[in-house]
């Protein structure tokens, strides 16, 4: 069975409207750098949520605790620091680059001149 807080937060279009429906106080200047960030934070803590056997109003509560550590991570840190989108994590500076099944032609051409 579907909680309906669930379903209702699945119908919400934009990060103000979850803010305001989990009534959670935020700053806008955080809200406009971050929102996309902090909701797919939320959804990244959600989904390691169980909701099972749960009312609604623990539903609720439990949503409402995700959405507010996700604010709180962009609240102290930032997107570029938190990574959460792929296109981020794949240009991380302070990652190696990977390698792959690249061969440099030299390698290739080493074995022939060394002939």
């Amino acid at each position: 069975m579907a909680s309906p807080c669930l379903d209702r937060l699945a119908a919400l279009s934009s990060a103000e409207e979850f803010f305001q429906v989990l009534d959670l106080p935020y700053a806008p200047e955080v809200l406009r750098v971050a929102r996309l960030h902090i909701l797919k934070r939320m959804g990244q803590y959600l989904a390691t949520t169980s909701f099972a056997g749960l009312d609604d109003d623990a539903v609720r509560r439990a949503a409402r605790d995700t959405l507010e550590r996700a604010y709180r991570d962009f609240a102290t840190s930032t997107p570029l620091a938190e990574r959460v989108f792929k296109v981020l994590r794949e240009h991380d500076p302070e990652r190696p680059p990977a390698r792959g099944a690249f061969v440099p032609l030299a390698d290739i051409l080493h074995p022939l001149t060394q002939s």
